[in-house]
């Protein structure tokens, strides 16, 4: 099927390539300048987007409490973030005198980190995407669970004993949900045959697999973001940092910026789950196609590629804020039993459906 795409991302950065090569010449320095441009392109839009979505969240909130949210600063409150922003960077770095202090220091820089390189394998668009390897799906898996190592350390070298109790319930949550985020992500998988991002998105050229795969991946899919809503430690998991029990968790003791860096991991983690969510169940880029309807194909290849990832991916985002200002904070028990009694044998089942079903050919 004949795709069409009238702005392309991929243009753009061939178009850069050839500037340099014809600039520097050298290939070695060619690629180092790129990958500098990448890196200072991916930490632009990551505070841009991390901007957007802290004034989307008050917003959001807002609109669930039926209240007006951030309406002073700025037009209706747009750069609340920005003074808030400022704020924390005025704001002095404290560092408890009992705390091991490379630890405390190395947290926060660990968590934005791992949060940055789980983004590499993600296609913002068709033909545009940081690194496209062949274990996409695995690599973005093993890279988002070392975060957990930024809140152990976080919560250990704090010296605060409520700190090292949210790292120690962050560990606990982190490990038992990646089961079912891991199980839900390789019913896609044995369905498309690659672990590659890209083959998954052009599996779905016909249809997205939320469409095309039947009941099992909507289970799948509904697991996926219960499992990735707690791994994150959003609400109403957020159990690593409940106020009302906790003060503040694993990050009692920080301030400043390093404070600011563990908020804007959380933001980082938050659109990474949506953009996996989006990738491998809602066809990506991928325009909504269905089978032999060219006429309606054609016309929805006209919107590019990069609005269809980005719509995709802040709906998502739009259903992981709506969970926080409609469910109530669970108990540790309420949230390991969740996974242990019902995620986790449920996605094993499903994953024995799935497998049945791409044997037998049983899916659109």
């Amino acid at each position: 099927m004949k795709t069409i795409f009238l702005i392309s991302l991929s243009s753009l950065a061939r178009h850069i390539h050839i500037w340099l090569e014809e600039l520097i010449g050298n290939p070695n320095g060619v690629y180092i300048t790129e990958m500098t441009i990448v890196g200072i392109s991916l930490i632009v839009f990551l505070v841009v987007l991390c901007f957007f979505l802290g004034y989307a969240e008050r917003k959001v909130a807002a609109f669930m409490q039926i209240r007006l949210g951030p309406n002073r600063v700025g037009p209706k409150g747009s750069l609340q973030i920005i003074a808030d922003t400022v704020k924390l960077l005025f704001k002095e770095g404290l560092t408890p005198t009992a705390a091991d202090k490379f630890l405390f220091h190395l947290a926060p820089l660990i968590m934005v980190i791992t949060a940055m390189l789980a983004l590499a394998p993600i296609a913002f668009a068709k033909d545009f995407q940081i690194f496209d390897i062949s274990i996409g799906v695995l690599y973005v898996a093993s890279v988002s669970s070392m975060a957990v190592i930024g809140i152990l350390m976080a919560g250990w070298s704090s010296y605060n004993k409520y700190s090292l109790l949210g790292a120690m319930r962050s560990g606990a949550q982190i490990v038992s949900y990646e089961l079912s985020v891991g199980l839900s992500l390789i019913s896609i998988v044995i369905l498309t045959g690659s672990l590659r991002m890209s083959d998954i998105v052009m599996s779905q050229s016909d249809g997205w697999w939320l469409f095309k795969g039947h009941i099992p991946i909507l289970i799948s899919f509904v697991i996926f973001i219960i499992a990735s809503t707690a791994e994150i430690n959003r609400a109403p998991f957020d159990l690593t940092e409940a106020e009302s029990e906790l003060t503040g968790g694993f990050h009692t003791e920080y301030s400043g910026m390093k404070f600011a860096m563990f908020l804007l991991s959380e933001y980082i983690n938050l659109f990474i789950v949506s953009a996996i969510a989006a990738t491998l169940f809602l066809g990506g880029w991928m325009p909504l196609h269905f089978g032999h309807w060219e006429g309606f194909n054609h016309v929805m290849d006209y919107i590019p590629s990069s609005i269809w990832f980005l719509g995709k991916t802040f709906i998502i985002i739009f259903i992981i804020m709506w969970f926080r200002w409609t469910f109530p904070r669970l108990r540790v028990d309420q949230l390991l039993n969740l996974e242990w009694k019902y995620l986790l044998p449920i996605s094993m089942v499903n994953i024995l459906v799935v497998t049945l079903m791409a044997i037998m050919g049983w899916h659109f």
